[in-house]
Parts: structure tokens; sequence; C-alpha cells
């Protein structure tokens, strides 16, 4: 098995720097070689199939450098040639790409309605996905759907494709227990997740190193690592689920904060009817889940696939005019003080309603004073309603295969 696969660690050397123009810097130096294989395979993430030569200009590392790195991930199967590109002198360019064989990584999201868990590989396609709904989650349901998941999923694969699985990382809320009022649970039935670690449990269960980050972080990872490649640096980030949270990316990495808390966009203070109101007060799927059920409507096909929703057409009006109206006030508070170009809203939705949401955002942005505030352009994710179990996938890829600079998520 290649070093990365086995956990190699980088090592951080003083001439390794970002630029202001995103440009990603690479060391000639001995015993740098680790980190310079992250640097040519995130490179290669960010902006496609590339050529030894480009490599070298977008890193600056030396030609020979670049031949040797690539080389070695050639033969240690992460990365494959493209067809040559016949310049007019000289001899053909070859362009490489990531080899989707290359590495295999478990996503498991634990929701406070569903859990799904996918194996994606080294190029984030889907591989297997399996999906559960219940009232609330308790853990040893999570570890045995964990558990008997991943028996099932990586049943498929080759014994060289399992030796290639690189991970597992869990997306879930943090401090689920305080949350049980909020989801119309009693405390006591949620209480024992206050003395149960989930990743020390899993990773005694499973055959791989194990991560766990915040999910609303993870959907936000998600976006990075496996959305468009023509995202802004900056941006804001929203993803709609039965509560809305999201993540704040500055410079092409997720800013966490001091306390690993920032972004935290569900607690912002939106205008409201009565009483103060928070932005997980109108714009979660929660509040949908309520007016329907004030009608007397089923709820539960909410919380599976949402292409195949059909909800009542004006319960869900309702609530898209409260969520996008306290999406628009937080994104005019959060404009005042970060000048961010685009919001990217995605979600547990079906795409067209995410469509819709961005259009009614976009409309009431338009209504606020954003007198000395640059409004941002506001556009819907690419990664779609499983970005949390996608995050998660991303926890084990980040950990292993970028460089530091573009290790959006810190594992818990």
């Amino acid at each position: 098995m290649d070093r990365l696969l086995n956990g190699d660690s980088p090592t951080h050397g003083p001439d390794r720097a970002r630029a202001d123009t995103g440009v990603m810097r690479g060391s000639n130096q001995s015993g740098m070689r680790a980190h310079n294989e992250r640097l040519v395979l995130s490179l290669i993430r960010q902006l496609g199939p590339m050529a030894k030569a480009e490599i070298a200009r977008r890193s600056g590392l030396s030609a020979q450098t670049v031949s040797v790195i690539m080389r070695a991930l050639e033969e240690d199967g992460l990365l494959a040639k493209g067809d040559p590109v016949r310049g007019k002198v000289g001899q053909p360019s070859v362009p490489m790409h990531l080899n989707p064989e290359g590495a295999f990584f478990l996503g498991l999201k634990i929701g406070r309605r569903n859990e799904e868990l996918v194996l994606t590989d080294f190029v984030g396609q889907v591989k297997a996905r399996l999906q559960r709904t219940h009232a609330y989650p308790r853990p040893d349901d999570t570890l045995r759907f964990a558990v008997e998941s991943i028996t099932t999923v990586t049943a498929g694969l080759t014994a060289a494709q399992r030796s290639r699985i690189a991970g597992l990382g869990v997306a879930m809320p943090f401090e689920m227990w305080n949350w049980a009022r909020l989801i119309g649970v009693d405390p006591v039935d949620m209480a024992s997740w206050q003395d149960r670690e989930i990743k020390t449990e899993l990773a005694a269960q499973v055959p791989y190193p194990v991560y766990l980050q915040n999910d609303a972080s993870c959907a936000c990872g998600a976006e990075l690592v496996f959305g468009a490649q023509d995202s802004p640096r900056d941006f804001l980030y929203f993803f709609v689920g039965y509560f809305i949270g999201g993540g704040l990316v500055l410079n092409g990495a997720l800013y966490n904060g001091r306390s690993g808390n920032a972004g935290a966009l569900g607690s912002m203070p939106v205008p409201g009817g009565a009483g103060p109101l928070q932005l997980i007060d109108v714009a979660s799927l929660s509040g949908l889940e309520k007016l329907l059920e004030a009608r007397g409507h089923p709820t539960q096909e909410l919380w599976r696939d949402p292409e195949l929703w059909s909800v009542d057409p004006a319960p869900l009006a309702v609530w898209l005019d409260g969520a996008a109206k306290g999406i628009a006030h937080a994104i005019a508070a959060s404009a005042s003080l970060i000048d961010f170009e685009t919001v990217l809203i995605d979600g547990w939705i079906p795409a067209s309603l995410r469509q819709r949401l961005v259009e009614a955002t976009t409309s009431a942005l338009a209504r606020i004073n954003l007198a000395g505030i640059t409004p941002p352009e506001v556009r819907p994710g690419t990664v779609g309603p499983s970005a949390r179990s996608l995050g998660a996938a991303c926890l084990p890829l980040s950990e292993r295969f970028l460089v530091d600079g573009q290790a959006f998520l810190k594992q818990g």
C-alpha cells in the first residue's frame, strides 16, 4: 500500500505559502516529499488534469521534482495518464488526472431524523449509499446501522479496492443531547449521547481510521472538495437540514474560528413577529415539518429522498417565504463584516426547491437596506442533499491526501 494511504504526515517547510493569487507553492528541500505529493494531488483536484510542466509552473517545484512525484503517484495508483495533447512543436504533453480507483472513503451522516452512509471513490463519485429514518437517533442503533451498512457497501468491492479504503468520516451535530426538546423528544431519550464516544466506539468495530466533524461543517467541506471547480475563494454557505447550518470559507479554506464554532449561521438573530428569533427558527426543515403536521399531513417523506417529495404547496410556500427572508437577513448581517462575493445555498431539499429558495432569497435581499454593503451573489450549492455524508467522506480524504492549507476540515 502506498505511503499516503498508510497515513504519512506531511512535513511543513518554511517556504510553503499560499499567495493571494491562490497559487499553491511547494518546496524542493529534502524531506518534503509527502507534502509535495499532497500538493500535486490538491492542484489536480482543484484545477483538473494537468501536464508536468503546468504543475511545475503552478507549484513552484522544479521539473525534476515534479517528474519524480508524478511517477511515484502513478505507481501508487493515485494518478493516471490522459490522452497526449499535441502542440505545434516538440513532444506532446500528457495530462495526468486523479485515478478514481486510487482510494475509497466512507462517510456516515448522523441526523436528527435520518442517517446515511456513502462509499465514494477518489474523485467523489458515490459508489454505494444506504439510508434509514428514525424518530430520533439512538447511539446503539447508529452503531449497528454503521457497521452493517459498511459491510453491505464494501461487499461489492474487490480485495484490492477494499485495501484502498482510507477511512470513515462521521458528520453529526455536536452535543446531540442538547437538541432533544427542539426536535420534540424527551431529553431523557437523548441523554445517552452525552456519555458515548461514537468515534471511539466505531473505531473499535471497523478496520479503518475514524474521523468526526460537525455536520454543517462537513456539508461545507463537501462543497469545497467535491463541488464545482469555479467556486469562489470566499463564500458564505448555508445548508438547509432539519436545522439550518453552514460555514464560512475564506481564501479557499473553511474558517472554524478560535473555538471551532465560526459559521454557526443557525444561531444568527433575525427579525421576526413575536419576540427575538434565530435563523434556525425560520429556515429549518423542522419548521416545514410542523406546518405539515398542523394540516394533518404525514412528514416521513421529508427525511427520505428529497427528489421524491410530494408536499402540499400551500405550507411549502409559507415556509419558503419565511426561510428566504431569514437567510437574506443573515446574509446582510454577515456581509457587513466580511466582504465575500458569493453565497451558496444547499440542503436536504429537491433541486427545484433549492432554486426557488435561491431566487426568493435574492429577492428578499434586494428589499433590505444594504447601504454601505456590496450585496453578494446568491447561488445554489452544487453537491446536493448528500453534502453532509459526502463531507464526512472528505474527512479521511483531507487528512491523507490534501496539503495542510487545503485540509478543509479538522478532525474532532
